[in-house]
């Protein structure tokens, strides 16, 4: 390690910014995140930055002897390599800490990538050798952290002083274990602050950290790629004490996951046995009785075809916390993949989720209802039954010739896609040898209806 890392205490003390130009705008755009007092020197300045001396957050210096004097730290940006070198020398030799823009080879210290959740910041650096992989690595951590985060801290360092009148050494690391684990912190990153704060101060006042209350999550894995997870997704992730998950969820997504989480697998292949719903709506119920932080992990979103009633009604009989952490649906990222949006002005207004596939025992969908111009129809669960699909549609009046795509493990490096016609839906599903999970996108466009009604009308 050639850097040492370390955080320099900025609140009243000098920055100078050497240039007048967007490079060294970018460096003042990160000491307005301190309280530096910020002196720019320049023959003249974009526009952002004078509007910082116009507002009185920094101020013009001359070069002259005292254009370093009692600086910490000074970034140089002129635009001539020579008085670049030479403005170096000279704040260095007044003790400053110098960075010249991308002059590695000129400077004391590197600028890092950084995560702003003031009071916490992570700081991000390569030694200069890769400052687009260190945005890359700020661009991961981002995701990992959320926004409220630095709030919930600087509650929390507001209540120091409480919580240690309050409990004797030996108890306070569990209160702040709990703290930072449990409801209150919760409750602060969805935005009830303040009922966080409701809870620190109460635990605070009875001197006693409370018992962890379990904690259900249903969360969306998404299609498949874990770059498509949201953020509260992985965050759910990294929290939880047990995760259960299905067969179509990626290995990677697990991979967020903290390491210690214990993770149980629910799903089922093709053929094997399955776990039944009851017996999963009594583990996860389980788990989260005896204070654990539950992840119920489903491709794709919770609430579509992901069997969410029960276990929802289950947590609710059991008096346990749950919550739904949506995903981005199949059919969102089928249309992505494809380059193809889900609706289309003047041609397909209306959008529908259906299954190909029901309950042993229940009705199967009226697809009559789906056979209408300007609809756009995504059908889950289906490729079994594409031949009916087929043939519903086209008994209903739908024209063979609507448009389908056939969109195969959608966002994974297994994806395929097959564009055919409706009358021609099933013969592709066996030619190109389609398995699930794949989504059927059927599309009735109206210029195609007004032109079967052209065709009926010039016949006649």
């Amino acid at each position: 390690m050639k850097n040492f890392p370390m955080f320099l205490r900025m609140d009243g003390r000098r920055v100078v910014l050497c240039g007048g130009g967007e490079e060294i705008a970018r460096k003042a755009r990160l000491m307005l995140k301190t309280e530096a007092r910020i002196a720019i020197l320049a023959d003249t300045l974009d526009a952002e930055l004078a509007g910082l001396v116009a507002s009185g957050r920094a101020t013009r210096c001359a070069e002259d002897a005292a254009t370093f004097a009692g600086a910490v730290l000074v970034f140089i940006h002129t635009g001539d390599a020579a008085r670049d070198a030479a403005l170096a020398a000279e704040a260095r030799g007044a003790g400053a800490v110098v960075n010249v823009i991308d002059r590695p080879d000129l400077c004391d210290a590197f600028t890092p990538s950084i995560v702003d959740r003031d009071p916490v910041v992570v700081a991000i650096g390569t030694e200069g050798a890769a400052p687009v992989l260190g945005r890359a690595i700020k661009t991961e951590i981002e995701t990992m952290l959320a926004p409220r985060l630095g709030s919930f801290v600087a509650l929390a360092g507001h209540l120091r002083g409480a919580v240690a009148q309050a409990f004797a050494p030996r108890d306070r690391r569990s209160f702040w274990e709990w703290a930072f684990s449990g409801e209150a912190f919760r409750a602060h990153l969805d935005g009830r602050e303040r009922l966080a704060a409701g809870l620190l101060k109460d635990a605070i006042a009875a001197g006693q950290t409370p018992g962890n209350k379990g904690h259900i999550a249903l969360v969306g894995a998404g299609p498949g790629a874990r770059d498509l997870l949201t953020m509260r997704a992985v965050r759910r992730l990294q929290q939880a004490d047990v995760i259960f998950y299905d067969r179509l969820v990626d290995p990677e997504v697990l991979e967020l996951a903290r390491r210690d989480a214990d993770r149980v697998y629910v799903g089922k292949e093709v053929g094997a046995h399955a776990w039944p719903q009851d017996r999963i709506d009594r583990l996860i119920v389980a788990e989260a009785s005896r204070g654990r932080r539950v992840v119920r992990l489903k491709s794709g979103d919770p609430s579509v075809f992901g069997r969410a009633c029960e276990e929802l009604d289950a947590a609710a009989a059991a008096g346990i916390e749950v919550e739904i952490v949506p995903g981005i649906t199949a059919a969102s990222a089928a249309a992505a993949a494809i380059g193809r949006p889900l609706t289309e002005r003047g041609e397909t207004d209306t959008f529908v989720i259906t299954t190909g596939t029901c309950r042993p025992g229940d009705a199967g969908p009226d697809r009559s209802l789906l056979a209408r111009p300007g609809t756009s129809v995504a059908f889950y669960m289906a490729v079994e039954k594409a031949a009916q699909v087929e043939g519903d549609l086209i008994a209903a009046g739908a024209p063979g010739k609507c448009p389908v795509d056939i969109v195969a493990a959608v966002s994974t490096g297994r994806q395929a896609h097959v564009a055919t016609t409706l009358d021609r839906l099933a013969q592709a599903v066996r030619d190109h040898g389609i398995v699930s999970p794949a989504i059927l996108m059927v599309r009735y466009p109206k210029s195609l209806a007004a032109g079967q009604a052209g065709a009926g009308t010039r016949a006649a």
